[in-house]
């Protein structure tokens, strides 16, 4: 027996409505009535319903206003529409909040009223045989070969959008972790769908045609989905909408998340620059990167180091900020390597102001990763240039045209850095933390901390742990 609910704040009306139609001879039995959203929202925390016959022009919260809250309370209830306005606006609004059909009270008469309600009843149990086939046995399984799935792409994804999705209305929609699952069940009008997502979700979500479902464990399948899907989308590189996933390529992804890297990492050893500035070496890294696929969070987290690292000695500062900004837009791997195209543009561009060769800027790229990673160490530009292969006095007059100052003061800059690190991110005292920063004066250490930061040594560690 389908349970259903009246709610109309004109009582006559109401009552009229449910005296109209002999409810028995369809299955139906009318198991409550409210006058207003607020009270049909008590009404079914108490009472079970399948079925909401929702009135739109009500005093307080409107018709509208209650199918979102019943589609977000109450996912399983159908809402349908009971207006005296035929006019298109209304009508689509109501559908695109999820409801799943309308009727005009004013056109409604005994001689078409079995015929309306007898196809809002067939819809009712379709859609309930559909979400039953999601249930056999012990577990559960998906009945379909395919699904539509949804990624926000948002920390927190707003359920609510894709009751805007008419394939959304038409099919079960499966609520997994921060994922939604759609199990296509019945007839998938793929061009129809693909501009649907688009104009209902935006750029705000991620969708895929997963296949391969059929009498998969759901929560294999969720946790499947969860550890492999958006690694696919993010190196998808396919010119169908949605996106087309094969269930058992996913399954390999999974197995393979969490395996240790074997031989030598890309990314690692994209950090000596050479795919920057050499049309050979950027082929081999992007070639790499395809077969490694390393993580998405990896491959931001190296975007981002490129930023820091390079922001003054290949970048200036409104080439970073456009990069940055362009980051931000970054959801694929085809967006990064555009990214890192751009990025490698800038590199070719500063090679060129500066007149020196790729050999050369390779070289002075390797001196600026030893001092770094050397900062605390005992170093001067002898050694520096001995690391590299080159003269002292050819390294010393190169590397101040591409540093903009000489190497001493490059050293010290980089040796304050790596002072702060330790200061925010240690316990061990001021004069130790200028030892291990290459300075062998603990007070000259702080003299020149507070010239360049501003404050001394124990003021900044202070104020960084009160942060």
């Amino acid at each position: 027996m389908i349970k259903a609910v009246v709610v109309d704040d004109e009582r006559l009306v109401r009552k009229g409505f449910i005296s109209l139609i002999d409810w028995a001879s369809f299955g139906v039995v009318i198991v409550g009535e409210a006058g207003d959203g607020n009270a049909a929202l008590a009404l079914l925390r108490e009472q079970e319903a399948d079925l909401l016959f929702v009135d739109i022009t009500m005093p307080g919260m409107t018709g509208f206003e209650l199918i979102r809250q019943v589609r977000m309370r109450f996912p399983a209830i159908r809402c349908v529409v009971l207006t005296c306005h035929h006019e298109f606006d209304y009508v689509q609004e109501a559908l695109r909040l999820g409801a799943v059909d309308y009727i005009v009270k004013t056109l409604l008469e005994v001689e078409n009223a079995d015929e309306t309600i007898r196809r809002l009843v067939e819809r009712v149990k379709w859609e309930d045989r559909a979400r039953e086939s999601l249930s056999r046995g012990e577990g559960k399984v998906v009945a379909a070969d395919r699904a539509l799935l949804y990624l926000p792409l948002q920390p927190q994804g707003n359920e609510e959008e894709l009751f805007g999705l008419s394939i959304v209305k038409n099919h079960p929609l499966l609520a997994l972790k921060n994922m939604w699952l759609t199990p296509l069940l019945g007839r998938f009008a793929e061009e129809e769908a693909r501009r649907e997502l688009k104009s209902v979700l935006g750029g705000r979500w991620s969708a895929a045609l997963v296949c391969g479902l059929k009498d998969r464990q759901l929560q294999e399948v969720e946790e499947v989905l969860g550890r492999a899907a958006h690694h696919a989308l993010f190196y998808y590189e396919g010119t169908e909408e949605p996106a087309r996933l094969d269930y058992a390529e996913l399954k390999r992804i999974a197995a393979e998340e969490n395996l240790p890297i074997t031989g030598e990492d890309t990314l690692d050893q994209a950090l000596n620059l050479r795919w920057a500035l050499d049309r050979e070496a950027w082929e081999t890294f992007i070639a790499h990167v395809q077969r490694q696929q390393p993580g998405r969070d990896r491959i931001a987290a190296f975007g981002a180091g490129l930023l820091h690292g390079w922001t003054g000695l290949i970048l200036k500062a409104e080439e970073t900020a456009h990069l940055e900004d362009l980051a931000v837009g970054n959801l694929n791997w085809t967006h990064w390597k555009n990214w890192l195209r751009q990025f490698s543009g800038y590199a070719q561009r500063r090679m060129l102001e500066l007149g020196l060769s790729k050999e050369v800027m390779f070289c002075l790229i390797r001196a600026v990763r030893y001092m770094r990673s050397h900062a605390g160490d005992k170093i001067n530009q002898g050694d520096v240039a001995a690391e590299i292969n080159m003269s002292r006095g050819y390294f010393s007059q190169c590397f101040a045209r591409f540093a903009g100052e000489t190497f001493g003061e490059s050293l010290r800059g980089m040796r304050l850095e790596l002072a702060k690190s330790l200061l925010l991110e240690t316990h061990y005292p001021v004069c130790e933390i200028a030892g291990r920063s290459g300075f062998e004066d603990d007070r000259y250490f702080s003299r020149l901390f507070r010239e360049r930061v501003g404050k001394l040594p124990s003021e900044y560690r202070a104020e960084g742990i009160e942060r």
